[in-house]
């Protein structure tokens, strides 16, 4: 297929970027790709690229790139597996969802990390699918958020917060701490209030690479989860709703199945006195949930699908690294980046192997969005997760850290769906 064309601002754009502190110049030119590009029918609007670049001046990675303009015949969607609890490999899922094309996004808890907490399909930090939050953000940290604006795609950028909470019928509110993952284990932290540093009890509000926990919270666990909520503590409490929000049944301890359409809240510590109180057979309890944008106000404009990242690459087509641009790594990366005129850019780039791909540091990746045309960037989960779906094949080459190639399984992704 041909290559998509870009904007005249992009050279601006790599120039800009040049001058940061992550050292990321003009790519050079294209090469050769190692595999022909498929010939698969797209929608209307997106096109598909593969190309080879050195993106640091030496040595050869290989890239595929996902175009998608503002008007295109399709919507972008995020989409997870069978069970929001289990991961499933890209593939998989978009073969699931008949997508044409897909591309891993949430960072999650991988069942290899040393904090794993026994649901490898949870997604870290915000995640919504047809506009219901299904895990909460780690707050202050990057989004993509993609909705519709006058029938077009409408693809931003953003740092982005949580705020829910639970309200009774008696109207008691009390805060709503997480959905869908764990009571008391907040991973990545950037949770809401009584999170602690796991290895030191230290207050911890701020994201942070490690595990907080939090003995006393009030989570919910949605249809999505698809599985038993987890096996609670003898003093753990949960009230399991149907779709409404009425209470169907209060169990203790916790943990059982979500009812089909409907949900549980789960109670540890001192919010199992607020749902004895406020959330007793027969009564009702609903949500709030409200995402807000980098300066505390609600985000604008419709959000059907969000996705939590830990890298703002770009913003207004220049490094918004800051520290992180220094990073020397080389891994495999997954990006995403949006143009001026809105068009969405889906990037992997491969690494991790010797001589073949070498990867890309952080800044490294930002300066081929910019290349490409992006005013405005993010990272997603890279690494073994890494992984390009196009007409049910795996264009690229995913890699473990010990250098396998495998495919492997993950939270969720970004499936494109004809329309």
């Amino acid at each position: 297929m041909a290559r998509s064309s870009r904007p005249a601002a992009a050279l601006a754009m790599v120039l800009a970027l040049a001058g940061c502190s992550g050292g990321a110049g003009v790519p050079d030119e294209v090469t050769p790709s190692r595999s022909p590009v498929p010939d698969v029918t797209l929608p209307q609007g997106v096109s598909y690229e593969e190309f080879v670049r050195k993106l640091d001046g030496r040595a050869d990675s290989h890239v595929q790139v996902l175009t998608v303009r503002p008007d295109a015949r399709v919507k972008v969607a995020g989409v997870h597996g069978s069970a929001l609890a289990h991961a499933e490999t890209v593939r998989a899922m978009a073969g699931t969802a008949g997508a044409p094309a897909a591309v891993n996004t949430s960072y999650f808890d991988i069942s290899s990390g040393k904090n794993y907490g026994g649901y490898d399909g949870d997604p870290l930090g915000l995640y919504t699918e047809r506009g219901r939050m299904l895990s909460e953000a780690t707050n202050g940290r990057t989004a993509l958020l993609l909705g519709e604006r006058e029938g077009r795609l409408d693809a931003r950028i953003d740092e982005v917060t949580t705020e829910a909470q639970v309200i009774s019928d008696d109207g008691s509110r009390r805060e709503l701490d997480g959905v869908n993952r764990v009571p008391g284990r907040i991973l990545g932290c950037g949770g809401v209030g009584g999170d602690r540093l796991a290895v030191s009890e230290v207050p911890m509000e701020e994201p942070y690479g490690g595990l907080c926990t939090d003995d006393a919270e009030i989570v919910a666990f949605t249809e999505e989860w698809g599985d038993d909520t987890p096996p609670g503590s003898p003093d753990s409490t949960e009230a399991v709703l149907d779709r409404d929000g009425w209470v169907l049944e209060v169990r203790k301890p916790a943990g059982g199945p979500v009812p089909e359409n409907g949900s549980t809240l789960y109670a540890t510590g001192s919010g199992v006195d607020w749902l004895r109180s406020h959330a007793r057979t027969g009564s009702r309890v609903t949500r709030s949930v409200r995402m807000n944008d980098a300066v505390g106000l609600p985000v604008a404009g419709r959000v059907d699908t969000a996705v939590g990242g830990r890298y703002r690459l770009l913003k207004d087509g220049v490094s918004a690294l800051g520290d992180a641009a220094a990073s020397t790594r080389r891994a495999p990366r997954t990006v995403v980046g949006v143009t001026p005129d809105g068009t969405l850019l889906l990037v992997t780039i491969d690494g991790r192997s010797p001589g073949v791909d070498a990867g890309a540091t952080l800044g490294e990746a930002a300066g081929l969005l910019a290349s490409l045309g992006a005013k405005d960037g993010i990272g997603l989960d890279g690494g073994g997760s890494t992984t390009m779906v196009v007409g049910g094949e795996v264009r690229n080459h995913p890699r473990e850290a010990d250098g396998r190639a495998t495919e492997r399984p993950v939270a969720n992704a970004l499936a494109l769906f004809a329309r």
